[in-house]
């Protein structure tokens, strides 16, 4: 059964690395404009730049009625008990508006290092993950408890691991993915959980810069990030695709890439292979700058009411 909180997101969302690196008060001006754009949620990143708690309660504080999603809240960063407090006080605070994505990259490890920062592992990722919500959920509250209660979706990839997003939370909300990725991960979590999806996208006409961007982005993924490479090829990329620098089938494949048509024509197919939402990262040249051209341009082509 479809539920009437997927409606308040829409089809549509922006996913951001951007606000890591600005000040608050530029943080707080795009965010609120991108509500005003029309988009229903805005889904921002976690590295070290800003606290997800502490950039959650920013982007609710600027904006009124726009879900508010993290993307995702790294588990190894911090522990459940601390993860369910701030939970229960976004959602008290915001009613509605808090959206919880949870992940942990390479929990396998022994040791993760972010920027030569050594993050040590906690085991097994869905081991992990299953321990890791089932302490959420068993955190006494001694505080206000949010009615209703906020949402969560898991950064699943794998099988196994959306298995786990449909049983235990609202869904999932794979990152780095194809439209073949959506279509089936819908097929292993059923009709019924809700399932946002990560698209990559660079709003440039000039095809050959455009594709330097989309490489660039997929390359520093695929050689860095083993689980982003154990996923792809899952989806049937061997090494001629990865070794020595992404194909341009892997890349057309994560990235899309063109005109405001191409972007549109990428986010209608994981529509229709089953995506409720999917929220659009634009890439650019210089990642520290906020792309708001872009984000505007593609309000202006994709939510004007034609996604199916």
């Amino acid at each position: 059964m479809k539920d009437d909180a997927r409606a308040d997101l829409g089809r549509v969302g922006i996913w951001t690395f951007a606000f890591e690196g600005l000040p608050a008060g530029q943080v707080r001006e795009a965010a609120a404009e991108i509500e005003e754009l029309g988009y229903g949620a805005l889904w921002f990143g976690e590295a070290f730049g800003r606290d997800t708690v502490g950039q959650a309660w920013l982007l609710l504080s600027a904006t009124r009625r726009i879900t508010v999603a993290s993307g995702i809240a790294n588990i190894a960063f911090r522990d459940p008990i601390a993860m369910a407090t701030a939970e229960r006080t976004l959602g008290e605070a915001f009613p509605g508006r808090y959206l919880l994505g949870l992940g942990g990259h390479r929990v396998d490890d022994t040791v993760h290092h972010v920027d030569g920062y050594p993050v040590p592992a906690r085991g097994r990722a869905l081991t992990t993950m299953r321990n890791y919500l089932a302490a959420m959920d068993a955190v006494p509250a001694h505080g206000p408890v949010p009615d209703p209660a906020p949402r969560r979706v898991l950064a699943a990839l794998g099988p196994k691991m959306l298995h786990l997003a449909a049983e235990r939370t609202w869904g999932a909300h794979p990152y780095f993915v194809s439209v073949e990725h959506t279509a089936r991960a819908r097929q292993i979590m059923g009709p019924d959980a809700f399932l946002a999806v990560e698209q990559a996208v660079v709003l440039d006409t000039d095809l050959g810069r455009a594709r330097e961007v989309a490489t660039a982005h997929v390359g520093g993924y695929v050689s860095m990030a083993a689980h982003q490479e154990a996923n792809v090829r899952r989806l049937g990329f061997g090494d001629d695709d990865i070794a020595g620098g992404p194909s341009g089938r892997l890349v057309d494949a994560i990235v899309a890439y063109g005109d405001v048509e191409a972007i549109r024509r990428r986010v209608q197919q994981h529509l229709d292979a089953g995506a409720d939402h999917v929220c659009l990262q634009v890439l650019t040249a210089d990642p520290a700058v906020p792309p708001q051209r872009e984000w505007r341009e593609l309000a202006a082509a994709l939510l004007d009411g034609q996604l199916r």
